[in-house]
């Protein structure tokens, strides 16, 4: 495996700790926002990783 798996897997679970942080006080108006990154992440990196697994599987490419 490659280092930059988990490196993607790391930016998955940064994505879901930014999902859950609950935000009260002056920044509570950023959690809609702070939610839309985190569902961005996590999709983004989810997606990258099916496609390096799919790639390796084909052939194309090693990880």
């Amino acid at each position: 495996m490659n280092g930059t798996t988990f490196l993607y897997l790391s930016c998955i679970i940064a994505g879901f700790a930014l999902i859950r942080i609950p935000l009260s006080g002056a920044l509570s108006p950023l959690e809609p926002l702070c939610d839309l990154i985190g569902v961005i992440a996590v999709l983004l990196f989810s997606c990258i990783i099916i496609f390096n697994g799919i790639m390796s599987l084909i052939g194309r490419r090693k990880l």
